[in-house]
């Protein structure tokens, strides 16, 4: 045997060196004194033993985990089954109630029309009076005294025209006057000559002269009466030229023919202008009468009735830099629809004092038309097809009736019907193409009713 002390000092390849000052410390893991001494400070080296073993405990508790696993799985697909069961089950019954209950619809109630409809339409501004100017005689412009823009008074100077061959002709006729009037005169003379001389003849005795000379001196009487008669003519005819041209020499001066407006000026100092007013002549000027001013509105065939008689009171409302509403009344109608526009022109006449609005401006013209007695219903109540317009009506018994319409009126987002709903009646707005009639249907309150003229009013 050997020595306890070289037994104790050999190392036992089976088991892992003590600390021999502490031998209850944990077993070094290597005997290499360069080695570290603790667990958490090794690096294994190749040469180092590792065990793989398995104690039974380690393998308990794992199968132990798996089954615990296992049984949560199982328990939380049970509860997912079971859930989505119950929550199929709450969409099949909820989705049979909304099939079985009736649909809800939204109602109004009909109502007569209380308040008339203001009715807005395009119109345009035109002169209470328009007129072209041109010459009446042929010459040059001396000078022109106002343009555009200016106001004028009736019979004021707008320009002067030179005219030599008017005056020349003038001259002549007065001349050609004063000959006719000395011829006058002569012939006054030879008819006292002829008629003494007649009346001479005429009272001697029988005898003294014959009657052939007798006659003859008659015969000379009566033709200087004639001859006389003849001068006095022409003398009234000189006369007639000579006003011609003295009243043509009036309109050498352009004058303004009612108080207005030049709007346009087509002559300038030394145009040679031609008396008339055809194609080839050219206009001096162009004049307007803006106060009171006409106001020219087509109204449609639908609202002709209530606008046909003079009276009817309208506001004119303008656009852009001008603004501002202005009055004005209904003077004249048209009396007559116009057959490929279906309107029927109206005039309006409204007062002007101010220039505030000129001819040719686009208007809006408004009109309040007198209510009718009609019932009047939301837009959104009316339902079109083929066969004609209808409304849906919901009966006492809480289902619905289609009824035909004819709409005597259309104010946008309101209309008024002439038959097939009475005030009281109780409408669908916007009803579902789905329902069917006689369809019971589930009415909600109407309380938007009273709320959409007030709205559009």
């Amino acid at each position: 045997m050997q020595p306890p002390d070289a037994e104790s000092q050999a190392p036992d390849s089976g088991k892992q060196p003590r600390d021999p000052e502490n031998p209850a410390s944990p077993p070094r893991i290597s005997a290499d004194p360069n080695r570290c001494e603790y667990p958490d400070e090794i690096s294994r080296t190749e040469h180092d033993v590792v065990s793989t073993e398995f104690s039974a405990d380690t393998a308990r508790r794992t199968k132990k985990g798996v089954g615990i696993a296992a049984a949560v799985l199982l328990l939380c697909f049970l509860v997912v089954i079971v859930l989505r069961y119950f929550h199929s089950s709450a969409i099949a019954n909820a989705g049979e109630a909304a099939y079985s209950a009736p649909p809800l619809v939204d109602i109004v109630i009909a109502r007569p029309a209380t308040v008339g409809q203001d009715l807005i339409l395009p119109g345009q501004t035109a002169a209470w009076y328009e007129t072209t100017i041109y010459a009446r005689v042929s010459g040059y412009v001396a000078n022109w005294v106002v343009d555009i823009g200016d106001h004028v008074r009736k019979g004021q100077v707008l320009a002067t025209i030179e005219t030599p061959e008017l005056d020349a002709e003038l001259q002549a006729a007065r001349a050609q006057l004063k000959a006719s009037e000395a011829q006058v005169d002569a012939r006054k003379a030879e008819a006292e000559f002829s008629k003494t001389t007649n009346e001479r003849w005429r009272d001697s005795p029988k005898g003294v002269v014959s009657e052939q000379e007798r006659d003859s001196k008659k015969a000379d009487y009566e033709s200087s009466e004639a001859r006389l008669y003849a001068a006095n003519a022409q003398v009234a005819l000189d006369r007639s030229k000579v006003d011609q041209f003295s009243t043509l020499t009036e309109f050498k001066q352009v004058k303004a023919p009612f108080d207005g407006t030049i709007t346009e000026r087509k002559i300038d100092v030394g145009n040679l202008v031609t008396a008339g007013s055809s194609s080839t002549t050219t206009l001096l000027y162009r004049m307007a009468q803006t106060d009171p001013l006409r106001v020219f509105v087509d109204v449609p065939q639908s609202a002709s009735g209530e606008l046909m008689n003079a009276g009817v009171p309208a506001e004119i409302r303008a656009t852009g830099a001008v603004g501002g509403v202005f009055s004005g009344k209904i003077a004249r109608s048209a009396q007559s629809i116009n057959a490929q526009a279906r309107t029927m022109r109206v005039e309006v006449d409204m007062p002007n004092a101010n220039h505030a609005l000129v001819p040719g401006m686009y208007v809006n013209v408004a009109f309040r038309l007198p209510p009718r007695g009609l019932v009047e219903v939301p837009a959104a109540a009316l339902i079109f097809r083929s066969t004609g317009t209808q409304v849906a009506q919901v009966d006492a018994d809480g289902k619905i009736k289609f009824e035909d319409v004819a709409i005597a009126r259309d104010n946008g987002s309101l209309v008024e019907l002439s038959t097939g709903v009475r005030p009281g009646d109780r409408l669908v707005l916007n009803i579902s193409s789905q329902i069917a009639s006689g369809q019971a249907v589930a009415a909600s309150e109407p309380a938007v009713a009273d709320k959409i003229p007030a709205a559009k009013r």
